[in-house]
């Protein structure tokens, strides 16, 4: 297997028609792979707009199977352009159990495996929990034709430990479908600063655990259907880094943008030996991350 492989991320607005979304979602994978990605991320809950604004049971009609009919879909067209896709789907898993999933199509179009959100956040216009049952499957990564995949989702990108049992565990790259965005009451100061510590942490990750991140953010501005709030302006800012948290490319905060690197998978390994923090862990000292809180 080759370590350099092209990435991709399609980042893009949403609407209220899910027939609209699949084919922007198409034609943006499509593009990838015309510049030669050998794998694409899709944002977090790409087939709808972020539904979570409100607790309304209506949108668990939204969830679906997996298998079901978005999964035939991607992987038909992961198989058709023999790409991997790692997809964000809403999983009804069983009556009365939903959760927020990522499935990743291999290129010959099987699936690859899946990952379930762990971490589910419940605050204003984010209000996951209503809808979410936290993951049962653990950090494992997936083990796909470009490499091994570490698939988190959103709200995992603030936490170090998620991060760093994926990166335990073996994956070679981490990957953050995303759902995240501004409050329009915030100044902008504020909207600044929550920006940067967004990219700050996902960087981190990067450096700490000596891997390339991927982060695909959708954009746009969504309305808050109870009308509450001014909605939620999702900005954007999908960025794809190297193991040492490098910048390799970055999308705007207001436009549709596919993003399309070549990445080294051999380098992690290159810096792993000139900054050893997995052999410097003093995991015989770390007892108390156990815990909730250390009094």
């Amino acid at each position: 297997m080759t370590t350099n492989i092209k990435v991709a991320v399609v980042q893009h607005c949403n609407t209220n028609n899910l027939q609209h979304n699949l084919d922007k979602t198409f034609q943006g994978i499509r593009e990838a792979a015309n510049e030669g990605a050998k794998l694409v991320v899709l944002q977090e809950l790409h087939n709808s707009l972020y539904f979570c604004q409100v607790e309304d049971t209506e949108q668990f009609e939204l969830a679906e199977t997996i298998p079901g009919p978005s999964t035939e879909l991607y992987s038909k067209l992961a198989k058709e352009l023999g790409v991997v896709i790692v997809s964000s789907l809403f999983e009804k898993r069983a009556a009365g159990i939903y959760h927020n999933t990522a499935v990743v199509f291999e290129k010959d179009g099987s699936i690859a495996g899946k990952y379930r959100k762990m971490h589910i956040p419940d605050d204003p216009g984010f209000y996951e929990k209503f809808y979410f049952t936290p993951g049962d499957l653990g950090f494992e990564p997936i083990q796909t034709s470009v490499g091994t995949l570490g698939v988190l989702v959103c709200w995992d990108q603030w936490f170090p430990e998620a991060a760093r049992l994926m990166a335990l565990a073996g994956a070679e790259i981490l990957i953050y479908p995303t759902a995240i965005g501004w409050d329009l009451d915030d100044d902008d100061n504020e909207q600044s600063r929550q920006l940067d510590a967004w990219v700050i942490s996902q960087r981190a990750h990067a450096v700490a655990n000596g891997v390339p991140v991927i982060v695909c953010n959708r954009v746009g501005h969504e309305v808050d259907p109870s009308e509450q709030t001014k909605g939620i302006q999702f900005w954007g800012n999908s960025f794809i880094t190297g193991p040492q948290g490098e910048i390799l490319s970055h999308a705007g905060d207001e436009d549709d943008e596919i993003l399309c690197v070549d990445i080294d998978l051999r380098r992690g390994e290159n810096v792993r030996r000139i900054w050893p923090f997995f052999r410097d862990r003093r995991i015989d000292h770390y007892q108390d991350l156990m815990k909730i809180y250390r009094s």
